[in-house]
C-alpha cells in the first residue's frame, strides 16, 4: 500500500460498504422469472448476479453482440477479419462492482493489464502527465499542485477559493442542490484559472462524460472531480483487457450466466413492456413474448424513452416513469470512433493512451497495436499500426467519414510522423447514445426503482446516492436492480461498494444514509 493511501485512509479515502448485501437465501427459495431488457454491463451484472441466485433470468439484447457501448464484432478487412470495438474505456481501480462482476470469468483479473501512463496531448503546450500522481488524496493533489507546469503557485494566489470550494466538498444532496442549474463551463469561468489549467486539467476532464462543459451540470463535473480524483484510494491508475471485450468480457460472461440456468439471446429487441394478471410481460420484434414478475429495462436513455412511448400500459403503471422519459430520452452530443488499419507506424515513445486537449474534434488516441493481441498480431505481420481516433462530444449531422479525417487532420498537429502513416483500412462511425447530464436534469433524472412494482432501471444515466459514473455507474445500478429483486423474493442480495462518499472539506458528521435507489 503506498503511503498516500495510508495517510488517505486516515480520513476516509477507502472503499466503502453501501449495501452489505446478504439477509436472504444463497438461491431464491421459490421460482422466480426475471427479463432483463439491454446486454450491456448494466443488463450483464444484473442477470449475472441473478442467474447465480438461482433466478431464471433471460436477457434480451438488440444488437447481434452484447456490450452496448462497450461492444465489439468482426469486421472483415482486405486481408482478413478483425475485431472493431465501440471505443477505449479505462478500466479504473475504483470501479468496485465492475471489477465483482468481472471477477465472475477471471477471479485475479489477469485479463486486465495495467496502463503505464496517462499523458494529455495539446498543439498549444507540452504535455502533461497524470498517470505519475500518487494514487490518493490528499497527497495527489498536492502533487499536481506542485508538479502541473499548469497551475503554478501564482496562480493559486489570483483563483477564486470560494468558488473552487465545491470541487473538495461533493456532498451527495447539497452539490446538486447548490450548482446542478449552473453548468460546468459557468462553474471553470468562476475559478478564474489560466487558460492553460482551464484546458489541460479540467475541460479534458469533462469532456470525457461525453458531455460539453457549456452543457454539462456543474453538479455532475464535482461529483466526477470526486470519484476520480478527491474521492477514491486508487487514484487515475487504470488497466485494460488485453483481448477484444467480445473476448475478453462478453463471451465467458454469457457462460456464466447459461451455466446457472440463465439464458441470453441477441438479435431479440423488446419492443413493448405491458402487465397482465399473471406479471410482467416483454414483447419483441421476433415474435417472442417474454412473461416475468420482474424486468429490468438496462438501455441506453434514447432506447429507454422509445421503449416507454411504445409500451401504452406503462403509462397507467408507472405514471412518473413515463413523465420522466421525454427530458431523459434526449441524448448527450454525438461521439463518433474511427479506428485506422495503417501501414507504418509512429514513434516508438507514444503511449497507448493518450488524453488530448483543445482540438476541435479529437478527444483521445489510442494504439490498439500496443494494447490487444489481434491488433498486435497483425501489426507484426505487416509492418503496420491500429489507431482508434474518439471525438467525445462533436458537432451533430457530420458524417463519421468526415469526422475520421478531422481527427486524423488533428492528430497530425499533435504526432507529425501520423502523417507519414498510409491508411489501409478505416472504420468509422457516429453515434448519439450516451447521457446527457444537462444544468438541472438531476431532480428528473430516474433511479433505479420506478413507481411500478417489479419494474427497475439500470445504466450510467440512472442515478446513485452514491459516487459512480460510467461502466462502474453501469454495474453497480444492474447489481442494485437485481438486489431490489433478490430481496422481494427471499434471496441474499450482492454487496455494492463505492468510494468515500463525501469530499474532503465537505464537513464532518455523518454522511448521507445510502438507501441504493
Amino acid at each position: 500500500m503506498a503511503l498516500s493511501q495510508v495517510v488517505g485512509r486516515l480520513i476516509g479515502v477507502r472503499q466503502h460498504e453501501v449495501d452489505p448485501g446478504g439477509g436472504g437465501a444463497d438461491r431464491v427459495p421459490r421460482p422466480t422469472a426475471a427479463v432483463v431488457v439491454g446486454g450491456g454491463i448494466a443488463g450483464m451484472s444484473a442477470a449475472v448476479v441473478l442467474a447465480e441466485r438461482g433466478v431464471t433470468v433471460t436477457v434480451l439484447e438488440a444488437a447481434p453482440t452484447l456490450g452496448g457501448r462497450l461492444g465489439a464484432w468482426p469486421e472483415a478487412l482486405a486481408d482478413g477479419h478483425q475485431q472493431n470495438e465501440h471505443g477505449f474505456h479505462a478500466f479504473f481501480r475504483q470501479y468496485y462492482n465492475w471489477r465483482s462482476i468481472l471477477r465472475r470469468i477471471d477471479p485475479d483479473l489477469g485479463f486486465l493489464k495495467p496502463i503505464a501512463g496517462y499523458p494529455i496531448l495539446s498543439a498549444q503546450w507540452p504535455t502533461e502527465e497524470f498517470g505519475k500522481l500518487p494514487p490518493a488524496p490528499p497527497a495527489n493533489l498536492l502533487a499536481l499542485l506542485l508538479r502541473s507546469p499548469s497551475l503554478r503557485l501564482a496562480d493559486l494566489r489570483l483563483m477564486d477559493r470560494d468558488a473552487a470550494l465545491p470541487l473538495l466538498s461533493y456532498d451527495p444532496v447539497r452539490t446538486y442542490a447548490e450548482l446542478d442549474d449552473t453548468t460546468a463551463d459557468e462553474l471553470l469561468a468562476s475559478l478564474r484559472l489560466p487558460d492553460r489549467a482551464r484546458a489541460m486539467l479540467f475541460e479534458v476532464f469533462s469532456h470525457s462524460f461525453f458531455n460539453h462543459e457549456a452543457e454539462m451540470s456543474a453538479a455532475e463535473m464535482v461529483a466526477q472531480f470526486h470519484f476520480y480524483l478527491l474521492g477514491n484510494p486508487e487514484g487515475l491508475a487504470f488497466d485494460c483487457p488485453d483481448e477484444d471485450y467480445a473476448t475478453a468480457i462478453w463471451e465467458p460472461l454469457t457462460r456464466h450466466v447459461e451455466k446457472h440456468g440463465g439464458r441470453v439471446r441477441t438479435g431479440s429487441a423488446a419492443t413493448r413492456v405491458h402487465r397482465d394478471a399473471g406479471g410482467w410481460r416483454v414483447t419483441t420484434a421476433d415474435g417472442g413474448s417474454h412473461p416475468a414478475g420482474h424486468v429490468v429495462l438496462a438501455v441506453d436513455p434514447p432506447a429507454l424513452a422509445a421503449l416507454v412511448a411504445a409500451s401504452p400500459d406503462l403509462v397507467e403503471q408507472a405514471p412518473e416513469l413515463a413523465a420522466r422519459m421525454p427530458a431523459f430520452g434526449v441524448p448527450g452530443p454525438p461521439y463518433a470512433v474511427a479506428r485506422y488499419w495503417c501501414a507504418g507506424d509512429v514513434a516508438a515513445e507514444r503511449a497507448v493512451f493518450n488524453g488530448v486537449s483543445r482540438q476541435p474534434t479529437l478527444d483521445s488516441v489510442t494504439l490498439y497495436h500496443r494494447l490487444e493481441n489481434e491488433p498486435r498480431r497483425w501489426a507484426r505481420q505487416t509492418g503496420g499500426s491500429v489507431l482508434e481516433l474518439h471525438a467525445y462530444a462533436c458537432d451533430p449531422g457530420v458524417p463519421a467519414e468526415d469526422l475520421a479525417e478531422r481527427m486524423r487532420r488533428e492528430l497530425v498537429a499533435l504526432w507529425p510522423e501520423a502523417g507519414d502513416l498510409r491508411v489501409r483500412e478505416l472504420r468509422a462511425r457516429v453515434q448519439a447514445q450516451a447521457p446527457a447530464f444537462t444544468p438541472g436534469s438531476h431532480a428528473w433524472r430516474p433511479g433505479v426503482r420506478t413507481d411500478a412494482t417489479g419494474l427497475y432501471l439500470a445504466g450510467d444515466g440512472i442515478t446513485t446516492d452514491f459516487p459512480s459514473a460510467l461502466m462502474e455507474r453501469s454495474a453497480a445500478t444492474g447489481i442494485i436492480a437485481a438486489n431490489h429483486i433478490l430481496r422481494a423474493e427471499g434471496g441474499a442480495a450482492e454487496p455494492v461498494r463505492s468510494i468515500r462518499p463525501r469530499g474532503l472539506l465537505a464537513g464532518r458528521g455523518s454522511p448521507n444514509r445510502q438507501n441504493t435507489t
